[in-house]
């Protein structure tokens, strides 16, 4: 089993890897503005327009899981 990553399914019924889904959240946050980071919330919303059905909760997991810190502790000041 660990040599499989979980997969996701988008809103076409297509199913994509979590390590992609990580990849565009990764994406996401390195071109986010450091004034104003993009929050879980908004990320989720962000991934869902682009067809993936993933919750704020899963978002939050696999930042945590990439050791990305929430957006208050990555907005610049």
């Amino acid at each position: 089993r660990h040599f499989f990553s979980d997969k996701l399914t988008t809103t076409a019924g297509d199913e994509v890897s979590n390590k992609e889904v990580k990849k565009l959240l990764r994406d996401l946050i390195e071109k986010e503005d450091p004034n104003h980071p993009l929050s879980d919330d908004r990320l989720a919303e962000i991934l869902n327009k682009d067809g993936l059905n993933i919750a704020r909760r899963t978002v939050a997991k696999y930042r945590e899981a990439m050791k990305i810190p929430v957006a208050r502790l990555r907005r610049k000041i």
